[in-house]
């Protein structure tokens, strides 16, 4: 079979190969030898990206990723629309890439799933670092819990601007009341960096908060995550 994959039983002994089949050959060697630390940030896209172009090289593409968006973790953050302005990103090359931010995120979800998120609270604050704190406009989801505090269900509810996000507390309750939630977490993102609450943040809470204790549904918290930081309204004495 490998031979009639390669040109048939008439092809010649050793036919010419364009050089990035060696290329890709090498690196899985690599991989599976040394294990993946000993792969580059663009080598990985490479990787990323060879399902999506069985032919061709991907190195430059994947290099072009890297210096568009400065690092691994900001070209696997992009959203479709960013991916495909870098030449030679079509729907397979952002879909290959998408895909693996969606696997990365159910991975760190699995771990605040069917226990009390209270108790797994370094992983919760993980997940949602992993989910939004990349992302370059705001995002606001609610994360809606049961009577012992195990995940029902997480949902973004708005997405805003890069400094603003609407959020409706009367909308985010009668969501909790569908759901038969008793417990919610608040959480957004700042794409600015800085994850101090603003006054309207603050404001904001306290409306939801006030809304869901009259319909006996308790706020535990409200987490502001970024990038490389978190702030939650609980530690900080705001609720």
């Amino acid at each position: 079979m490998d031979e009639l994959a390669e040109g048939g039983i008439n092809a010649p002994v050793n036919p010419t190969k364009p050089h990035f089949h060696g290329h890709r050959e090498r690196l899985r060697q690599r991989l599976l030898g040394q294990g993946p630390a000993s792969l580059s940030d663009y080598e990985i896209i490479e990787f990323l990206l060879f399902g999506a172009k069985p032919r061709g090289d991907v190195k430059p593409l994947a290099k072009a990723l890297i210096a568009q968006f400065g690092s691994l973790a900001a070209v696997l953050s992009a959203s479709p629309q960013e991916l495909k302005k870098v030449p030679g990103m079509g729907d397979a090359s952002t879909a290959a890439l998408l895909i693996i931010r969606e696997a990365g995120t159910r991975l760190t979800r699995a771990d605040i799933l069917d226990k009390p998120v209270i108790e797994s609270w370094s992983s919760l604050v993980g997940y949602c670092r992993t989910v939004m704190g990349r992302a370059s406009i705001e995002h606001f989801r609610v994360l809606f819990l049961d009577r012992k505090n195990r995940l029902i269900a997480d949902e973004e509810q708005q997405r805003g601007t890069v400094d603003h996000t609407p959020v409706y507390p009367r909308e985010v309750v009668k969501r909790a009341l569908e759901l038969s939630a008793s417990a919610l977490i608040l959480v957004h993102n700042h794409p600015s960096g800085d994850a101090t609450p603003s006054n309207g943040d603050i404001e904001m809470t306290k409306e939801i908060r006030d809304t869901a204790s009259r319909m006996g549904i308790e706020l535990h918290d409200h987490l502001i995550v970024t990038r490389s930081s978190e702030s939650s309204f609980r530690s900080l004495g705001l609720l």
